[in-house]
């Protein structure tokens, strides 16, 4: 009895071990799992909470509190313009409505950049920065680089008319008056997104008021034509002028008047007659 006893419990503690070596192997390959995890883990994402469109919202398409939802979004990357609160989106007395200025996709991030103001609609004045002015300028095909200028671009001008030339002559010039001017509408209409050429009759610009004197001036004394400035071109343009002559190559040499041969003269009275005889003029 005493010998099944002993091999019992000889029995039962070789299974105790057993277990305890496969619990402790187990245990082993679960914490190298864990360390290798961690050690494969990137550093822990700031995030920040944005809204963002819950569907795609087109041109002159309000915005408001049905179609907006709020995300969490990787603070190192967003975008500069976005809204955090409700209360940035929709501030406190204004209507809760802002109005899409550029076409957003669903899911795409809310920023201050693609919509109005609160409450405004999508007009030119939704677009003017502040101190500017809008001004519209006539154009046809020629003028109007062929109907292919959108919202958003911008433009040198430049103006042809008579100038005046040493108080007396005229002749046409062209000139560059401005340069780098953003157009804000073409015709009625701000859509930035307006990608079908059509040919406008006027263009709205975004100017300083005394530019927009420059620009009245100029329209009213001659014509203007636009020259669309490529959207990565940060070239200063210097002063432009060209003449008839400069256009054809005429250089103007100035005529000199001939000196008039100095004369000398005395003059005699024989009797009642006064005579005139020519001498040597002195050296």
């Amino acid at each position: 009895m005493r010998a099944v006893f002993g091999l019992v419990l000889i029995v039962g503690i070789g299974l105790a071990g057993f277990a305890v070596y496969m619990a402790k192997d187990y245990i082993g390959n679960y914490q190298a799992a864990l360390a290798a995890e961690r050690a494969n883990r990137g550093p822990e994402i700031e995030l920040t909470d944005v809204y963002v469109v819950n569907n795609t919202l087109a041109y002159g398409e309000r915005v408001t509190d049905e179609n907006i939802r709020i995300v969490q979004f990787p603070t190192a990357s967003l975008p500069a313009g976005v809204f955090s609160n409700i209360d940035q989106v929709f501030p406190q007395g204004e209507k809760r409505f802002r109005t899409v200025l550029r076409s957003m996709d669903a899911n795409e991030v809310l920023m201050e950049t693609k919509v109005t103001g609160a409450g405004e609609d999508a007009g030119v004045s939704a677009r003017l920065a502040s101190g500017m002015r809008a001004f519209a300028i006539n154009v046809d095909v020629a003028s109007g680089v062929s109907g292919f200028l959108r919202p958003g671009d911008r433009v040198d001008i430049y103006w042809t008319g008579r100038s005046v030339n040493d108080s007396v002559t005229t002749q046409d010039v062209t000139k560059l008056i401005q340069t780098n001017v953003r157009i804000i509408a073409i015709d009625q209409t701000a859509d930035q997104d307006r990608a079908t050429p059509t040919v406008a009759r006027t263009v709205t610009v975004e100017a300083a008021p005394e530019v927009v004197a420059t620009l009245a001036q100029a329209q009213a004394t001659g014509r203007m034509a636009l020259a669309l400035v490529g959207t990565l071109d940060e070239t200063v343009v210097e002063a432009v002028e060209v003449d008839q002559n400069s256009l054809l190559g005429i250089e103007e040499t100035k005529v000199e008047a001939p000196v008039a041969e100095e004369k000398c003269t005395i003059r005699t009275r024989k009797g009642n007659e006064i005579v005139e005889v020519q001498i040597p003029c002195p050296s």
